[in-house]
């Protein structure tokens, strides 16, 4: 966001409670990889950033399915350097300065005034015409709308967690085809491997907690891979999935929903402290930058007058963000078991099609999220509509169908010989289809 600020005339001051990672000796913490897709290269574009970080990045052409046989069947559809040089370029604004080691401690609604914690204990007020919280799904700043009147919160773990392994590269190359979601579906729950640019994959274990609280010993966690993700054991590596899955305990992934989004117009909320997502569409990282360029749009249209933008920004981006949340969620279900059921790649092979007869009509949901700015619930709106035209066609087609097939046995059957109907059944039999 103060890239955005930061282009304009205000002074901007950022406060980090973390040290600048640029001179940490030691960067703690785990993330899970990001996927950067149109809205946020959009946003990026916006503030001249886009070729920057896309060049960090691989492209992913597709998901690629991994079966318990070792069959892949692919389905189209930050790093420490990359955050130093963002904070460098952040600091090339004349107008920003970067504060690190500032622990918020208090905020007030009516003044703007914040207090700050700094690691030797001293404590900093400064005074701020707008405050924004871009602190993550723990929000320092979020925890004073908590005790505002009309403000709707809630956060929701789900009962699985995740474990990071690495894959590492085969005599200098990656161990994979690397342009691929790498999915390994198991029903209650999968893995993912998604690319680096060292050459490895970075390999994400998402399972219920109890199944990983039942796995203690490295000949355990070795029988378990064996079983369902037999492919990955060579690849990962033995040895190092013994040593990996003890390293850190499985991580928690929590969904935030809240609203409004500012107070007054002294503060509003964006990213993460608005609106923590559940990691199964790779929208975190874009929505928020999205955030980031609604705000400025509304900036430019309302001249910058922050008692009637921050309303209108919350108007925006609540149902928006809502929606993608949602959709997080939906996306973990078919990710670890849709996929591997013939109904849902039978959809989305009708749906495909369709879309090349009717592109401006019939739009898969993941496109509409993925490579356009259409607005996240105006996308579940449509994806609704459609799926009920699909589904009302498909059931009229299977009428007609059995109308048809009603018809031709009551004019005809009667007058064939036995031989004809048998081999008229085998192959009806060898007609079923994905249902």
């Amino acid at each position: 966001m103060h890239f955005n600020l930061g282009a304009k005339t205000f002074a901007l001051k950022v406060y980090i409670k973390n040290v600048y990672i640029r001179t940490a000796k030691i960067v703690k913490g785990r993330s899970i990889n990001l996927a950067l897709s149109h809205r946020g290269r959009q946003a990026l574009k916006h503030v001249g950033m886009e070729d920057t970080i896309v060049s960090k990045g691989i492209p992913m052409h597709s998901r690629m399915i991994h079966s318990l046989n070792g069959t892949q069947s692919p389905i189209p559809y930050g790093k420490k350097g990359q955050v130093i040089g963002l904070l460098q370029t952040a600091e090339m604004y004349p107008n920003t300065k970067l504060n690190f080691v500032h622990k918020l401690h208090d905020w007030s609604t009516e003044t703007g005034e914040m207090t700050f914690v700094r690691a030797n204990g001293a404590k900093k007020e400064i005074s701020a015409d707008l405050i924004v919280g871009c602190d993550g799904a723990f929000s320092a700043v979020r925890k004073q709308f908590l005790r505002q009147s009309r403000f709707n919160y809630s956060q929701t773990y789900i009962p699985h967690g995740y474990l990071e392994l690495t894959m590492p590269p085969i005599n200098g190359e990656f161990a994979m085809r690397p342009n691929h979601l790498h999915i390994w579906p198991r029903n209650t729950f999968m893995m993912i491997a998604l690319p680096n640019l060292d050459k490895t994959f970075t390999c994400t274990l998402f399972m219920p907690f109890d199944e990983f609280e039942k796995i203690t010993t490295g000949d355990q966690v070795i029988e378990f891979f064996q079983k369902y993700f037999p492919d990955a054991v060579q690849l990962i590596g033995v040895d190092a999935l013994k040593r990996d899955y003890f390293r850190l305990p499985a991580q928690a992934m929590v969904s935030v929903k809240c609203s409004p989004y500012h107070l007054g117009d002294k503060c509003v909320l964006m990213g993460d402290a608005a609106h923590a997502v559940v990691p199964f569409y790779g929208q975190g990282m874009n929505a928020g930058f999205e955030d980031c360029l609604v705000f400025d749009e509304i900036m430019d249209q309302l001249n910058e007058n922050f008692s009637a933008v921050l309303p209108e920004y919350t108007k925006i981006r609540v149902p928006d963000d809502h929606a993608i949340a949602d959709l997080a969620m939906y996306n973990y279900i078919e990710m670890r078991a849709h996929v591997n059921s013939k109904r849902f790649l039978f959809q989305k092979y009708v749906v495909s099609f369709l879309n090349m007869i009717m592109p401006r009509t019939i739009i898969p949901l993941y496109t509409m999220v993925t490579f356009t700015r259409t607005r996240y619930h105006e996308a579940v709106k449509h994806w609704h509509w459609q799926d009920k035209v699909i589904t009302q066609g498909l059931f009229f087609l299977a009428a007609v169908s059995a109308a048809g097939s009603s018809y031709f046995l009551v004019r005809y059957l009667p007058t064939m010989p036995n031989l004809a109907i048998e081999q008229l059944w085998t192959r009806v039999q060898s007609l079923k289809g994905p249902f």
